[in-house]
């Protein structure tokens, strides 16, 4: 669900985005419009024409069905109301892990012979997404060269810059009759087609991306049918859950373990983070661990691979440190953005040991626990020492000059602030990630009795937890409110906006019983929830806004969090609200859930109001539905998404 008329396509890494005919534009935009793989744009225009004209439209361009990797348009030539059209266009562009099919059938309409021109036009800016994103940041590419070179069967367009190269090949078959010069760099493909009375022409097109340091292709296998959960009083779930399955299939995308062996990994989504963010991938697993748990396994191994074991301080990489994002794109590459291996999140780290330490209890096997022994003791050491939690006694972050300012799951610039919008300033310890600390040091304490034989170990690890749930208690608590506060600012004071974020302490454990009803029971309150979620931050308070990206909107994942929260406390009535909320957005979405929607309730709009800038599909927002099965009783209640362990 956005308000982006285009159709998307997305497979093992690469995607691509095409307007209503299924053409490419190159025009900027609220969403890229393009051929993508690795970051990098590998087609920047591909437009059909028709003895010249741009064909009219008679269905748009659309998946076969939920999850495709084909779409398919139907078009004719343009023509007046009168005007019977010569011919039909069948389009059908499919996306692969290395890059798109077309297939065009001409279908003559008329009992007479007829000729048309066809025209594809093609261009390849090689664009790195961070150079298309709404910012408008320039970034210089000194000695860059781009070139283009004729083939019989086509065109191939060249990059490079110094060391990096990069590719796009454009075959066809038949060959073009010619390939024509622009004038603006782009090659224009043209075909003199004849088609017999009622009868029929075939194109077919390859364009082959070929970015700069691909790897092999990835294994292409199908992903598992997932694990659906039984018949419901709720009938959306299950077909809310098979368009999860599909959009996670489509998402995962290439990685490597520790030992480098090739995985395949969610990525985060489409299209601005269609590459893998730690904390975005942990989040997924431990939503879909019942259904998939060998996607949380290769994800855990992923991250083992990345984790910091250095002092980096350009990328905020310390040892032991789990990645947040990793990048493979030239701005990356040379340095210009410090997001190819970047460690600016607080709680990538927490959620990592949480992962892995539910999926050992899911799975009843610890061989995974086991291999991994080194990688989780450095994560906890990590979190004692340079995260803050030994001299400090949270997990801490400060903003990141040239990076993000935020480092909690709320990373937007102003997502953390006061009530009033003023922005939380200092050594910021945002109240989600202490919550996730506290279910990583349970979840590891025993661990380290099961898998590790250290029961020492581990007795240490929950005295840190209990004096973690102890301090909390005291210093985040907003009385006045009776609600816990987003976080603390450099200062130590409470920062007071309302937030969502109490979901995430219900379902971490690290509230008590009676503060947790009560907390849980308030994020039903009208400010809060709209009837299709709950809001990042309560209506009614300065600083909320219902478009704004963490100040007031509804984000799926958050709400499906708090659902398993207010499960896990026994408070099933409301957790069941939550749920229904969710499944009623899904039904109105084509049960592909949203990254994001805005924050007007049901009161104000009778229909979800879309986000502009939503990434759709989006990892964990895919998942929403196995953890709502799981807030529901039908989906492993205590195997990870609840995490049990505290």
């Amino acid at each position: 669900m956005t308000t982006i008329q285009q159709c998307l396509l997305v497979r093992d890494g690469t995607f691509v985005a095409v307007g209503p005919a299924g053409d490419i534009t190159g025009e900027r935009g609220t969403w890229p419009c393009g051929l993508f793989s690795r970051d990098a744009r590998h087609l920047s225009r591909w437009q059909l024409t028709l003895d010249g004209g741009m064909p009219a439209v008679l269905v748009p361009a659309a998946p076969d069905s939920p999850g495709a990797d084909t779409a398919t348009a139907v078009l004719t030539p343009p023509g007046g109301r009168t005007d019977a059209p010569a011919l039909t266009v069948f389009r059908a562009q499919t996306v692969t892990g290395t890059g798109l099919a077309e297939r065009l059938v001409l279908s003559s309409n008329t009992r007479e012979a007829a000729e048309v021109l066809v025209a594809v036009t093609a261009d390849a800016d090689f664009a790195d997404q961070f150079q298309l994103r709404a910012d408008h940041r320039w970034y210089d590419k000194p000695h860059a060269v781009r070139t283009r070179a004729v083939r019989d069967d086509g065109v191939e367009f060249g990059y490079r810059r110094r060391e990096w190269r990069a590719r796009t090949v454009v075959t066809a078959d038949p060959a073009p009759d010619a390939v024509e010069e622009t004038g603006s760099g782009a090659r224009r493909l043209v075909w003199r087609v004849t088609l017999p009375p009622h009868g029929s022409a075939e194109l077919a097109l390859r364009v082959a991306a070929v970015p700069h340091g691909a790897p092999a292709p990835a294994d292409g296998t199908p992903a598992a049918p997932p694990v659906l959960p039984a018949p419901h009083a709720r009938p959306e779930l299950a077909p809310a859950c098979e368009r999860g399955h599909a959009d996670l299939a489509s998402l995962l995308v290439p990685a490597t373990g520790p030992e480098g062996e090739p995985l395949r990994v969610p990525a985060a989504g489409v299209p601005w983070f269609l590459t893998l963010l730690g904390r975005h991938a942990l989040i997924t697993s431990l939503f879909t661990l019942h259904s998939h748990p060998d996607q949380a396994a290769e994800t855990l191994l992923a991250l083992a691979a990345a984790q910091a074991t250095d002092e980096e301080p350009a990328r905020i990489g310390e040892p032991g440190k789990i990645v947040h994002e990793l990048r493979a794109g030239e701005l990356a590459y040379f340095e210009q953005v410090p997001y190819g291996r970047y460690y600016g999140s607080v709680d990538s780290t927490p959620l990592f040991l949480m992962l892995l330490g539910a999926h050992a209890e899911s799975t009843g096997d610890e061989k995974l626990a086991r291999r991994l022994e080194r990688h989780a003791r450095a994560a906890v050491e990590w979190m004692f020492t340079y995260g803050g939690l030994e001299a400090r006694g949270y997990l801490l972050y400060h903003a990141d000059e040239g990076g993000l300012a935020n480092q909690s799951w709320k990373d937007s610039p102003d997502a953390i602030c006061f009530a009033d919008g003023s922005p939380a300033k200092g050594l910021i310890t945002a109240a989600a990630a202490q919550g996730y600390a506290y279910a990583a040091l349970r979840r590891t304490a025993r661990l380290a009795r099961t898998a590790w034989g250290d029961p020492a170990y581990g007795e240490r690890l929950d005295a840190a937890a209990d004096g973690l749930k102890a301090r909390f208690a005291r210093d985040f608590w907003l009385p006045e409110a009776d609600f816990p506060a987003l976080a603390l600012d450099g200062s130590g004071t409470p920062v007071d906006a309302l937030a969502s974020d109490a979901g995430h302490l219900l379902w971490t454990g690290i509230l008590d019983q009676e503060r947790a009803e009560r907390a849980g029971r308030r994020l039903l309150e009208p400010d809060f929830f709209t009837g299709w979620g709950i809001r990042t931050l309560a209506a009614g308070q300065p600083a909320y806004h219902p478009l704004a990206y963490h100040r007031g909107t509804v984000w799926p994942h958050d709400s499906a969090v708090a659902a398993l929260g207010l499960a896990r406390h026994g408070l099933r009535a409301e957790a069941e609200t939550v749920v229904g909320g969710l499944l009623d957005l899904a039904a109105r979405t084509g049960y592909r859930l949203p990254e994001l929607i805005a924050g007007y309730s049901r009161a104000e709009h009778a229909q979800p109001v879309p986000y502009p800038h939503a990434c759709s599909p989006q990892a964990w927002a895919a998942a929403v539905p196995f953890a709502l099965a799981t807030a529901l009783g039908q989906g492993a209640v205590g195997q990870g998404a609840v995490a049990p362990v505290a």
